[in-house]
Parts: structure tokens; sequence; C-alpha cells
């Protein structure tokens, strides 16, 4: 009798949870298995629905990648706001993606059976819909993926009959103010497209394809599209990116020779006067300005002392051999940091005295510019600061602020460059120091190139005293064969993903792309041979001779040119590295 009525009291009780439980759909996405034998309630760029591999049921999705497509599948849902929710997936394969367009991501660099990707977010104040999506990367194989789940309560309906999500938009054209753009049309019921350019909406038409108009020279611009009706609107496609034409003449050569002249040190290397500089330089960088401390931004910039550089000229010499150089066409710049030169500008103030300091160096020696080689602990990203867009760190954010004022100062004329290692750019693809795990610094050039990239004349990422580094091949390469110069300059010119932020770094225009390498076995690790780093020239430029690598970037006709530690050690080297280049560099198309 006790018994049948704690049974029976039990039965009351879980009878009452069940009715004050708030009601949650177990998975909110339509045919989450692709058990309906098709891709409907999907948006995908190719891919299909295969019957093996599976992981559970009849069918699973293949992604349809290619060596230009990452093979995205997306699905938008209806979500209440600041609301918790769980996104998950059973995926096979290389480098697939999961996560919510504009938000959370994670990923898998090989799965060779079904393994489950999980991610958690919360929506914000005022979400009521949200677009997931799954892809693999360029040139891999197929991937496959099976049993997403999207759990958490369902939103309220306004948006459930909008279209869904456009294909995303290629670029047909570009001019001096115009970008051509045009996209895979939406299904459902569609009454128009938006054209965003970040929250902006820029273009509204009818059609699957519009210029924009009214742009800047020389600028860059990313855009989504967004398909509407009366219901509702899309999410946003995935982003497309392209530079109008129309650039300022950098007075460099299509393929130029850069290095640093020791003008403040010999470093073993011997000093080298800048009139006996040969004219096969294009490029001149004087190394280095420095911070008379770390967080000073008091840059100085000293010549080398009589003891320790015998043959060094007088300033007025000094001064008279750049003028000269520059009569010749040359760039002379100022390169602030280098290995010794540690930079951080932590204050407002420190980022005020580092645009003093260096426009009065820049003034006092009439340079055309600007070289940007942090390297060490100068740049770092603090812990949350993930959106390389939009960076917080001071040091990131202070050091753009500098750059930029001393852009808008001296015009369109003004150098800027930049030498970052590739532990600062490159390496961000598998790890970005914003996200809280590992290294601080890995990527944390990306948020400055970024910023500056309309203002940036060529960067050359130094492909040396470098580990191996994973390409967009998802390969590790090494370096000192031509093998590491294109892996890591066809992410420069390509793009990449930015380790797990959800976001994906655009690629530079093709004539602001160098790379670095020593100038001899005694400047620094990485010396390659000169017929290799010729393979290299040849497949960036011409699209031949590329090895086992495939170009996701394409050929680069107009690539900038050769970067070298440097002057003085070539010098002391009987000038092998120019002799073995110049002549090649003037020799492309």
């Amino acid at each position: 009798m006790r018994t049948r009525l704690l049974a029976a009291l039990l039965l009351v009780v879980a009878g009452l949870v069940a009715v004050v439980s708030p009601a949650q759909a177990a998975n909110l996405l339509t045919n989450p298995g692709f058990e309906s034998g098709s891709l409907s309630g999907w948006s995908c760029s190719g891919g299909s629905v295969v019957s093996s591999p599976v992981r559970t049921g009849s069918h699973a999705l293949q992604g349809g990648v290619t060596s230009s497509d990452f093979g995205q599948c997306s699905q938008t849902v209806a979500v209440q706001p600041s609301t918790a929710y769980t996104l998950s997936a059973w995926v096979r394969g290389s480098y697939v993606y999961l996560g919510v367009t504009g938000g959370a991501s994670t990923w898998t660099p090989s799965a060779t059976s079904y393994t489950q990707l999980t991610v958690s977010f919360t929506t914000s104040a005022s979400q009521t819909s949200a677009q997931i999506y799954l892809h693999g990367w360029y040139g891999q194989p197929a991937y496959q993926a099976d049993d997403v789940s999207l759990d958490g309560p369902g939103g309220n309906p306004p948006t459930q009959g909008a279209p869904s999500v456009p294909g995303t938009p290629s670029v047909t054209s570009t001019t001096n103010s115009s970008v051509g753009l045009t996209w895979g049309a939406s299904t459902g019921t569609v009454t128009g497209y938006r054209v965003y350019e970040g929250s902006s909406v820029v273009k509204t038409v009818t059609g699957t394809s519009t210029t924009v108009d009214g742009l800047a020279a020389c600028t860059s611009h990313s855009y989504s599209v967004a398909a509407y009706n009366a219901q509702g609107e899309s999410a946003k496609s995935s982003l497309a990116s392209a530079t109008t034409t129309g650039c300022a003449s950098t007075g460099l050569p299509k393929h130029a020779l850069i290095g640093y002249l020791h003008a403040s040190f010999a470093n073993g290397s011997g000093y080298v006067r800048m009139a006996d500089i040969p004219a096969q330089w294009n490029i001149i960088n004087l190394s280095f300005g420095e911070p008379t401390t770390v967080t000073s931004g008091d840059i100085r910039f000293n010549r080398c002392p009589v003891a320790e550089c015998p043959n060094v000229e007088s300033d007025a010499e000094f001064l008279a051999a750049i003028k000269a150089k520059q009569a010749a066409g040359k760039k002379v710049l100022l390169s602030i940091g280098g290995q010794n030169g540690q930079v951080q500008l932590t204050t407002a103030a420190a980022r005020d005295a580092f645009v003093s300091s260096v426009a009065s160096i820049i003034d006092r020696w009439g340079l055309d510019g600007l070289d940007v080689d942090f390297e060490g602990h100068s740049l770092y990203l603090n812990p949350g600061d993930t959106n390389f867009r939009s960076p917080t760190t001071p040091v990131v954010v202070n050091l753009i602020s500098a750059l930029k004022t001393l852009k808008a100062r001296y015009g369109a004329n003004f150098v800027l460059t930049m030498a970052p290692e590739t532990f600062f750019v490159q390496v961000g693809y598998q790890f970005y120091g914003g996200n809280g795990t590992g290294d601080n610094r890995t990527g944390s050039y990306l948020p400055v190139i970024h910023a500056l990239r309309d203002a940036l004349t060529v960067l050359h990422v130094q492909d040396y005293n470098s580990g191996p580094v994973m390409g967009l091949d998802n390969q590790y390469h090494t370096m000192g064969g031509a093998d590491f110069h294109i892996a890591m300059t066809d992410m420069i010119k390509a793009g990449f993903p930015v380790s797990t932020t959800g976001q994906t770094f655009p690629g530079l225009r093709e004539d602001q792309i160098a790379f670095g390498l020593p100038a001899a076995v005694s400047a620094g690790n990485g010396h390659t041979a000169p017929a290799a780093v010729h393979q290299a020239l040849d497949c960036l430029v011409k699209g031949q001779n590329c090895g086992g690598y495939s170009l996701r970037g394409g050929a680069s006709p107009s690539f900038r040119g050769l970067m070298t530690w440097s002057i003085n050690w070539d010098k002391f080297y009987n000038w092998e590295f120019q002799n073995a280049h110049a002549p090649y560099l003037a020799a492309l198309p």
C-alpha cells in the first residue's frame, strides 16, 4: 500500500516536472542526417548525398571540395535571443570545419573515421536566426558529414518563410571605382537580394548580379549577399573580397630587389657605404631604428660608430648618397625593430612618441618611407582578442593607428613595407594568439597587415629562421627549398582561415607580395640555392615548375620580388645573391 502510494506520488511529481520544463527541440535542423536522400533544407556549394560512408542511417553529406571551393553547406534556423545552443556534427576527412556564421567554430585536421565536432554559442540580445555551416578546405579530398544537430529552443517563425542563403559571390570585374559581383540564386520565394559590406547594405537588386560603384581607387572591399521576401531575410552568404584598380604608382620596377643595409652596426659582415650599393637594389632598408626603451615608443636611428665601422661615411656624405639613390629611382626606408629592437606601443603616449620620433628621422634623412620589422615580443594578442578585423590588444591597435597617421602625413607616395616572420603570419592558419591557448604571438601581424592593406606597398615575410609551417595543402613545409617559398607565398595571395576563429584573412594584391631569404649561408637559417629560388619564382609568377604543389591563389604575374637579409652579407659573399637574382627578376614577364 505504501509502495503503491509512493509510486503514485512519483508519477504525479514527474508529471509536474514535465509540465514546467521548457519546450526544447531535440534538433532544430531540417534533414540533419540527410536521410531524405537529398540536400533538402541545406544550401550547398556543390556536394551530394552519398550512401557510403555513413555513420547512421542510409545517407550522409559529401562536400563538394575543389581546388577553388571549400565545399560549404549551410542551413539557417530560427533561434531565440540571448540563448545558449550546442551545435554538433559527425565528420570524416581532412580539415573539416563546423561553425556558426559570424560566431564560434571548430575543426579537425584529420578524421580517418567519423569524429564528432561540437561547438557551443550564445545568441545575441536581438538575434532571431543563425546560419550554421560545414565545409572542408581547398584542394583536399571530399569530406563527409552525418547526424548534424543544433540543440536548443526553437525561435519564433518570422524568418521561417525567408529564402535560403545565396551562393558565395564571385568577383566578375574591377575598375578604379567599382566591383562587379555575381552569386548563386536562393531557393524559395525571393523578392530580391541585399549586398552587404560589413553591416551596411550597399546594393539592393532583384537579380543575381550587380556592380557596386562609387568606390575609391585602390581600396579593398569584402561583400556578402542575403536574399529577402515578405517573410524575412536569409542569413548572409560567405564573403568575397576584391580591390579596386587605380593604385598609385610606387615608382618601383615590376619585380624588385629589396635589401637591408646595416647602417647602424656591422654585425661581422662589414660596413657598406650607401654610395657603394650597386644599382640593382630597388629598395634599401636602413637597419635599424630602435626604441629608447621597449615601451617608450621613442625611436632613434644612430649611424654606425667609427670604432665599429672604420669606413663609415660622414652624415653629409650619407645624406648625399641617399639623394643620389633616390634620383636614380631607388627607395630608401627606415626599418624599425629587428632582432634586438623590441617595440611595444602599450599606451597612447607611446603611440604618439612613435609617430613623432619616426617622422623626425624620416624628415632628417629625407627618406621615402618605413619598413616594419617587429620581431620577438613586440606584437602579441591578449586572451579573447580573436577578431583580426577589429583587434583590441593595445600594442596592435596603437601600431595600426601610428602607421595610419604616418601614411596620412606623407601621402600616397609614402612607401610602407613589412617583414614579419612566418610565426606571426602563416602560423595563424593553425594557431591564433588571442584564442588563449599556446603562444599569444601566433598570427599577431595579421590584424596589422589587414588594417593597412590599402596603404601597404610590399609585404615580404621572412622565409627563414622558421620551423616547419603548414600550408594550404595542409602539409608541413620546411625552409631551404622552393616548396617552402611557394607554399608560404601562396597563403598570402590566396588568403586563409585564421585558426578556429571562423574568420578568413583575405589575400593581398600580387603586386604587394614578395618573400624574404638570407643572402648567404652566414646570414640566417634557411638559405636557398639560386636554382630553387628561381623554381619558386617560375611557379609563383608563371604557374610553372611548381613541383607537387597546386597554387590556390593562382599565378601572380605582378609578384613584386625578393627581399634579403642583407646587402652587407651579400657584399661579404661577393654579391652572389644580387648576381644570381637581379637578372632573373628583370627577365620575368
